[in-house]
């Protein structure tokens, strides 16, 4: 193996997923460099093994106590501009970047664009392979380009979002088509014409009272939101949202509105209902409640939390026993958001 490459061996990953989920690498690489990934690559023995790439945690759940795997984690830094457009600023971030330090960064410059995605957890990288949204926003909707490694070729390619192919926490990389890509910076295109997104309702009402919401302003807003909602990773694990909305169709939604009159639903620009999946979650009876020391959250049902010591397998049965409930009750498919290893 190249004697360069600092890998290190049986790594704990406690530290490095919110989790706090406690599993050993097998194999560990510390990221800071493009050409760290090169030397994998033509490296057979490193090339042969198994990959998974960790950027914050945020979005993971490791179920077994060890990984066997070499765990790429990136930390790529670096922060710019990069360039403009007739209507928009470019910057750009290292996939290893804080994703909510890249945004306090761009709203210190005065860029607004990414406020209303103010305080999710994890890095920039994890960003458009999650598609990540919050409060009437997505990736997607400032996404320029971004460069990514690919262990297929050995080469960096640069993607536009139509080569990412994002959809509702959704993009190529979650596929088997992008497995073989690593993602190395991303860029953002931020509105010169910055107009306040208060689409979610919730956010609107929070600045009801400000004649002219600065970028500042709804961010500040959002993250007050969030912290009221939300567990703090750094004191109770969790990965935040543990499932998807689930989309139905117009005709099961319909029904469901007839033994359900409250069910919170949001139409698609296809016709298709969006389902509040914490709606149903509560309605079930699991708010606060726990199995073993995995638990879901009180404040927010969408939210499973380690009460302590969880292992990855508890926290995975948690989630079955949810689904299983949600699908004999409103015969509705929750799909998990966090990728289990």
């Amino acid at each position: 193996m190249p004697a360069d490459l600092p890998l290190s061996r049986d790594v704990q990953l406690q530290p490095f997923n919110t989790f706090r989920i406690a599993a050993r690498a097998r194999h560990y690489l510390r990221v800071t460099d493009p050409a760290q990934l090169t030397q994998v690559a033509a490296d057979p023995r490193l090339a042969a093994l198994p990959r998974l790439v960790l950027g914050g945690g945020s979005n993971l759940l490791l179920v077994n106590d060890e990984v066997a795997a070499l765990v790429l984690h990136m930390g790529l830094a670096g922060r710019e501009v990069v360039g403009e457009t007739s209507d928009a600023i470019l910057v750009r971030a290292g996939a290893g970047e804080s994703w909510h330090g890249f945004v306090e960064w761009t709203l210190a410059r005065g860029l607004g664009g990414l406020e209303n995605l103010a305080l999710i957890p994890g890095t920039v990288g994890a960003a458009p392979i999650q598609n990540v949204g919050a409060y009437g926003a997505e990736t997607k909707d400032l996404f320029h380009s971004l460069s990514a490694f690919d262990f297929a070729t050995g080469a960096v390619r640069t993607m536009t979002a139509a080569d990412c192919r994002f959809g509702y926490r959704d993009s190529v990389f979650k596929h088997p088509e992008g497995a073989q890509l690593v993602v190395l910076d991303v860029t953002f295109a931020l509105p010169r014409a910055w107009a306040p997104n208060l689409r979610y309702a919730e956010l609107a009402n929070a600045l009801a009272g400000t004649a002219a919401p600065t970028p500042r302003a709804v961010a500040d807003a959002v993250i007050a939101i969030r912290r009221r909602k939300l567990p703090d990773p750094a004191e109770i694990g969790n990965a935040g949202s543990f499932f998807k909305n689930p989309v139905v169709s117009a005709a099961q939604c319909a029904r469901l509105l007839q033994a359900w009159p409250d069910l919170v639903h949001h139409r698609q620009p296809d016709g298709a209902e969006k389902l509040a999946a914490g709606w149903l979650i509560d309605r079930c009876g699991w708010k606060g409640r726990n199995l073993g020391r995995a638990g879901v959250y009180p404040q927010q049902a969408l939210v499973l939390v380690n009460l302590g010591g969880a292992s990855g397998a508890e926290v995975r049965a948690l989630a079955r026993a949810i689904q299983d409930d949600v699908r004999a009750r409103f015969g509705v498919e929750l799909e998990p958001e966090p990728v289990m290893v």
